[in-house]
């Protein structure tokens, strides 16, 4: 079987952009007179993202990296034929390896990283270390690919806050400064960047999202038609628990409150309006809260958003979102969609702040149906402006590594420019049947465990509650 029917028959399986090693095996064998003329080798290029995340943000940037990575391939002279893409779940490190530290779960791991000749963490939120593993993981595989010396790319991530006397951090930071790591980039907070970095040889910077280029990306699942007789706002919901999860005192009630005061004055002021989410299970079951409990229509309301290419057909249909979400306010700008951000975690503070947009984000405490839809009605005036030079940060930054890696210092090729980019970006093939069933079954398992875990804690509590008034009767009878 020649490359390009395997490669063919991949694709027809259902892998999209994202080859199976077994693919990146026949690619590393195969040797051509047209392969890159410094060593004549096939580059596979492990990509890790959370691609398995049912939050599609995390999806889109998945097919937004493989987009950027095929661009800077071609840039660079590197024909399609001399390079393979493995995408990956950024948590290639499985929990059960952290649950037991038994080397036998880390078999998988050391394989592909050991087969890859780059390993590029792209977008996801690999820092984090205050209510999640994802520190942890980072830094396993970060000490598997220094054993391997397998050069490391962190592509526009999410950073967490920096804390000096904080055991997780200072464990993510050693393994950031190893010698495999050649460069870091976020979208959001460069000034705990700079503090994560000691070593020199760690380049680092801030950059745009890689999401910045959905529009191209996702040219083909665009709303084509957006005649209507009304103005149209897309809602995106957060979990009933995320504020507080983050430290901020806006509560399930609180909110609920807010979307249904928005509503009311969207209505009053003439205006269509959708709720939303962008996937994740937790969000859409606080919608089925409003609706249950504050008889929000269900005609009003978006459930399963399962595959990427559906929240970008929403998004492009809206004539404004608000968003408490990131990436909804993310794939809005790619798409001059104007959007209105609710802070819920810095980072999308930090996003508004790099488009030149701080007064279309707003903080929770104060916070007012009346204030929203004023800033929704601004925004709309405004419109989108985008910069192509902050566009390009998440390209040039890419292009530059990549290119250091397979050239070395010697080589003089110079990034695309932005319409270049354009140009010569390929675009999302779909989610085929077999995937979208791949993303069910994950989001389903995600809300069984969430179910278990709750069942096992009510049991817990249960015991206690038996426990307590055991202890209150003795108490009684003693007295």
């Amino acid at each position: 079987m020649n490359v390009k029917t395997a490669i063919k028959k991949v694709r027809e399986k259902g892998l999209g952009y994202a080859f199976k090693y077994a693919t990146m095996k026949l690619y590393s064998k195969t040797q051509s007179e047209d392969a890159p003329a410094k060593d004549k080798k096939a580059y596979n290029i492990l990509l890790l993202t959370n691609r398995d995340s049912d939050n599609l943000g995390d999806q889109v940037i998945e097919a937004c990296d493989i987009g950027l990575i095929q661009t800077v391939m071609k840039n660079l002279g590197v024909k399609e034929t001399h390079y393979m893409i493995n995408s990956r779940a950024a948590a290639i490190v499985p929990q059960k390896y952290l649950n037991t530290r038994d080397e036998k779960h880390l078999k998988n791991a050391r394989k592909t990283i050991k087969g890859s000749d780059i390993v590029i963490f792209g977008g996801a939120p690999l820092f984090n270390y205050l209510y999640q593993t994802f520190y942890e993981k980072t830094a396993v595989t970060l000490e598997i690919a220094e054993e391997f010396h397998k050069p490391v790319i962190f592509s526009a991530i999410g950073v967490e806050r920096y804390e000096e006397d904080n055991a997780k951090c200072q464990r993510l930071k050693k393994t950031l400064n190893f010698d495999c790591v050649k460069q870091i980039t976020t979208r959001d907070d460069f000034d705990a960047l700079q503090k994560y970095r000691e070593s020199e040889h760690v380049t680092i910077g801030k950059v745009s999202d890689p999401a910045v280029f959905s529009d191209k990306i996702f040219e083909n699942y665009t709303c084509k038609d957006k005649s209507k007789e009304k103005k149209k706002i897309g809602l995106f919901i957060l979990r009933a628990n995320g504020f507080v999860d983050n430290q901020i005192d806006f509560d399930r009630e609180k909110a609920a409150k807010l979307w249904l005061d928005l509503m009311d004055d969207l209505k009053e002021k003439g205006y269509d309006y959708e709720l939303l989410t962008s996937g994740h299970f937790g969000d859409e079951a606080f919608i089925d809260y409003l609706i249950r409990n504050h008889n929000v229509p269900l005609s009003k309301c978006v459930f399963n958003m399962n595959t990427p290419e559906k929240m970008i057909e929403k998004i492009s249909s809206y004539d404004a979102i608000v968003s408490c979400r990131l990436h909804p306010s993310i794939i809005a700008f790619a798409l001059d969609v104007p959007s209105i951000g609710l802070v819920w975690n810095v980072k999308v503070k930090g996003f508004y702040n790099s488009i030149g947009c701080q007064d279309r984000v707003i903080e929770t405490p104060g916070i007012t149906s009346k204030l929203l839809l004023e800033k929704i009605e601004q925004a709309m005036e405004e419109g989108v402006t985008k910069d192509k030079d902050y566009l390009c940060t998440v390209y040039n930054a890419l292009f530059n590594s990549i290119q250091r890696i397979i050239y070395g210092e010697e080589s003089d090729i110079k990034p695309y420019t932005y319409d270049e980019i354009l140009k010569n970006m390929p675009v999302y093939s779909g989610t085929t049947p077999t995937e979208r069933e791949e993303k069910l079954e994950r989001k389903f398992r995600r809300t069984y465990n969430m179910y278990n875990t709750r069942f096992e804690r009510n049991m817990e509590y249960q015991e206690t509650i038996k426990k307590l008034k055991k202890e209150i009767e003795e108490l009684k009878n003693n007295n």
